[in-house]
């Protein structure tokens, strides 16, 4: 079975206008770039699209190269104090003079879609609401809707990074999935992907994942962003993997339209939220 993410997410994003409009609000995001990065570039006006199809409101605001983290941190915060922005994105990578640490943490928690900010990765671990990472959830919505077993699975994570392999890990755990999450030291990675139900590969390693690794009908999702040879593919080994897996997430058109289909979703969350009177 292929895990179309991209007729997924146009499903959801129906699903969230019709919301929106059921609300009578009007959502507003704001997206920050610094640089003129292409493939940045692409992102934010893919992210800005999917708010026109939605009802959201979207602004942009676009910073030179040479900005400093003081400068955008007081970008964020006039971000944060302006009632009628509901979420703020910053578009990722930052330039590498920028500290990306203290500028995520700068964005108000209530308003953070991206789900970066510590108190919102902490209420996450603590299996309390709040908003989280767009893509370790919309993978959690990829599973649900195609109606994989989670709780009582053995999943394994490929890495471990804040926005992907440790929010994901998350995730599963509190929805009773086991969980292992594995990564560039760890020692033998087949002999835990070979034992799983679910394996989720965020390494950013080309065609890490062979056939030979995966246990029939085992389901296989890839987070993977590679280019090769100017063609882009995923972690897994599509071709040699499908005729192994269950169930398996192409590149692209798996798991990244979920992610944006999730930043719409977690706008309209925040600003739900933040129409609701003070208790």
């Amino acid at each position: 079975m292929i895990l179309d993410g991209r007729a997924l997410s146009q499903q959801r994003l129906e699903i969230l206008k019709e919301k929106i409009q059921e609300a009578g609000i009007s959502p507003h995001l704001a997206t920050i770039i610094v640089g003129s990065d292409p493939g940045s570039r692409m992102y934010v006006r893919m992210k800005h699209k999917a708010c026109e199809q939605v009802g959201i409101h979207s602004i942009g605001l676009e910073l030179l190269e040479s900005s400093l983290t003081d400068e955008l941190i007081r970008r964020v915060r006039m971000l944060n104090e302006d009632p009628d922005i509901d979420g703020i994105l910053i578009q990722l990578p930052l330039p590498v003079h920028i500290d990306s640490h203290q500028v995520l943490e700068a964005v108000s928690p209530a308003k953070d879609v991206d789900g970066f900010h510590t108190h919102n990765i902490g209420s996450l671990v603590a299996g309390m609401p709040g908003l989280t990472p767009c893509t370790p959830t919309g993978i959690m919505t990829i599973l649900s809707d195609y109606h994989i077993p989670v709780a009582g699975a053995h999943a394994v994570v490929i890495g471990r990074s804040i926005d992907v392999g440790k929010p994901m890990a998350s995730l599963l755990i509190n929805a009773d999935a086991t969980v292992t999450v594995c990564h560039s030291k760890t020692s033998d990675l087949s002999y835990y992907t070979r034992h799983a139900d679910i394996v989720i590969s965020a390494a950013g390693r080309p065609k890490l994942i062979t056939a030979g690794m995966i246990r029939p009908g085992a389901t296989v999702i890839d987070v993977g962003i590679n280019h090769v040879d100017g063609v882009l593919c995923g972690d897994v080994d599509f071709e040699s993997v499908l005729e192994v897996a269950g169930a398996i997430t192409p590149v692209p058109g798996g798991v990244g339209p979920m992610t944006i289909a999730t930043l719409m979703e977690n706008t309209y969350r925040a600003a739900m939220d933040a129409c609701r009177p003070a208790q």
